[in-house]
């Protein structure tokens, strides 16, 4: 079965027909748009004075006899020479810390009119009722909202278990577009597992994201048969072409946990076809959004790196739009087509002056005319922690196994960078039968609670290279798990980081000498602010400038911790069951062996 536009997206018969009425001219367009240049996305050219006639949620007419289509009652725009594109599809991307109500603003007004979105960071936090929820407050918006369902895929194997009857479910959902970014290490692990699941949404008409980092050769070909259809992981340009001549969408990431653009964007110069490259932001953080912007900051930067105006508009509409079968409706200018249209001032210039979305003006003139939907949270995404015992510091303390001061030799997370670790072996020296942290080699505790399926259920390893030198810090939002994570040189911080984040709750605390220097309340789901997004970027900072104090040198400290139970990022990793090495899926203890 072919991919499928989502039922609530299409046209109906009687919509067709008023449709075509004002075509012919018969019926007038509730909207003209007059004296712009189109960009058309099908042909790779910008017509020039090419007027366009709306009617209802949908585009009528486009070209020369649209401009016959004015009525009385006609809301006639006159755009005096400027640019008319379609509205901006962001591909892939997923909520940072924000409700969408928070989001939808800064998306408008950069000239976003279609989102599809991750659901996988709902799934462990508050089950299958969460994902639901989640589903139905981001629905009904002034721009469409799709997404993918989760893949099912967490370092925790408690976690990991969900019933295959509710994907189904999710699967039959006309807003779910397929299954979401499935980790290449655990489809290869669990082939028969991870293909029944690929099948039920490819019977479905449904697609199959990828995130294939670190794959190659026979393992990149084993991934890409699995039905694969899309990655935004290459980070270079030899990456990007290696998926694109196995037939697969390539995602150029260029958001807050990677910015791969640049890397990637000799490509432009090698003549290959570029209709399977996509623009997404695979999430964009608060601070970062509201001094920068979103999407089109992306398009801007693809023109300026070298790609033609055209393609790069291509990239963020209609081969986003293609890739997910959804161009009938959405992706273009076009008659039968949603009129999501953006009036740029040139086609160079990505800064939209007005943005239309299902035929209603919802920004001009730098104002947003068209405000989100609230949502009313349910007392189950705001009770997502279920910790009842208070943190303690000895709940932070690695005892040996026979209570004995011998050095061992353990396994250590070693960051390699801001996001990637590897697996170290290093020996300690236990003092009174414990392992203490020693901030001579840098080299400190780090923690995972589990705060949902089992709770109280944890881990507490080691890391080096994270940078901290005293204090603590925690947060609720790790990825791919219900778990609290936590670093610290001291764990009596390292408990008070914790607690305050358990009564919160929700959230990210950083704790010095037994003080919350700053914290970032996350009510919703443990993982999103009630906040608005000004408001929520001044927390992040705080939160940022308060790491920052204990030592932490990464860029966003927040969110080096939170990938820290992530499945997707190599190599060593923790949750609350252990040490979790990616390259085969497995968990081990802290020790590896006793040194006497």
């Amino acid at each position: 079965m072919a991919n499928q536009p989502s039922r609530t997206l299409m046209c109906n018969a009687e919509q067709r027909a008023a449709l075509m009425r004002v075509a012919a001219g018969t019926e007038p367009a509730d909207m003209l748009l007059l004296n712009g240049s189109v960009v058309n996305v099908y042909t790779g050219e910008i017509m020039e004075n090419c007027p366009v006639a709306i009617k209802g949620k949908w585009i009528a007419a486009v070209g020369p006899d649209a401009a016959s289509a004015a009525g009385k009652s006609t809301l006639v725009y006159d755009a005096a020479g400027k640019t008319l594109a379609p509205g901006l599809i962001d591909g892939h991307t997923h909520a940072w810390f924000f409700t969408m109500e928070a989001f939808l603003p800064y998306a408008i007004k950069g000239g976003v009119t279609t989102i599809i979105t991750e659901t996988l960071e709902f799934l462990p936090v508050a089950g299958c009722e969460g994902i639901a929820e989640h589903l139905d407050a981001i629905g009904e918006q002034p721009i469409k909202i799709l997404a993918t369902a989760p893949a099912f895929i967490s370092t925790s194997m408690a976690q990991n278990n969900y019933s295959e009857k509710f994907l189904e479910k999710l699967l039959e959902r006309d807003d779910i577009v397929g299954i979401g970014e499935s980790f290449w290490q655990a489809v290869l692990q669990d082939p028969e597992a991870m293909t029944q699941r690929f099948q039920m949404a490819l019977d479905r008409g449904k697609l199959l994201e990828g995130h294939s980092a670190g794959a190659k050769g026979k393992k990149l070909a084993a991934y890409a048969a699995s039905g694969i259809s899309s990655c935004h992981e290459p980070i270079t340009c030899k990456e990007a072409l290696d998926l694109l001549r196995l037939g697969i969408y390539v995602m150029i990431r260029e958001g807050s946990v990677r910015k791969d653009l640049q890397n990637i964007s000799p490509i432009a110069q090698t003549g290959v076809d570029l209709r399977r490259l996509i623009l997404v932001t695979d999430s964009v953080e608060p601070v970062e959004l509201v001094e920068k912007g979103y999407l089109e900051v992306v398009v801007q930067k693809a023109i300026d790196s070298g790609f033609d105006p055209v393609s790069a508009i291509q990239m963020a509409t209609l081969n986003v739009a293609e890739h997910f079968g959804l161009d009938s409706v959405i992706g273009g200018i076009s008659p039968g087509r949603c009129a999501d249209i953006l009036v740029l001032p040139d086609a160079k210039t990505i800064a939209p002056e007005m943005v239309i979305s299902n035929g209603r003006i919802v920004y001009r003139d730098r104002k947003l005319l068209a405000a989100p939907r609230k949502h009313r949270y349910s007392e189950n995404a705001l009770r997502s922690i279920r910790l009842e015992k208070p943190f303690t510091s000895t709940d932070f303390d690695i005892c040996t196994a026979s209570g004995s001061n011998a050095p061992r030799t353990v396994r250590v997370i070693d960051m390699v960078s801001d996001l990637v670790s590897k697996e170290s072996h290093l020996e300690v020296f236990p003092v009174e039968g414990k392992i203490r942290c020693d901030l001579g080699r840098d080299i400190v505790k780090v923690a995972a609670i589990d705060y949902r399926h089992y709770p109280g259920r944890s881990f507490t390893g080691l890391i080096k290279g994270f940078g901290i030198k005293k204090g603590a810090m925690a947060c609720s939002a790790a990825w791919d798990c219900s778990d609290l994570i936590v670093v610290g040189a001291d764990e009596e911080d390292m408990a008070a980081a914790a607690e305050r984040v358990r009564q919160l709750p929700g959230g990210a605390v950083v704790c010095e000498e037994g003080k919350i220097t700053a914290e970032l309340p996350l009510p919703i789901f443990s993982i999103l602010s009630d906040l608005d997004m000004e408001s929520l970027a001044e927390r992040v900072k705080s939160v940022r400038r308060a790491a920052g104090d204990l030592g932490m040198h990464f860029p966003d400290p927040l969110l080096s911790l939170c990938v820290l139970t992530s499945a997707a990022i190599p190599y060593l990793k923790i949750c609350e069951e252990g040490l979790v090495n990616l390259k085969d899926g497995k968990t081990y203890p802290l020790e590896v062996s006793c040194l006497t």
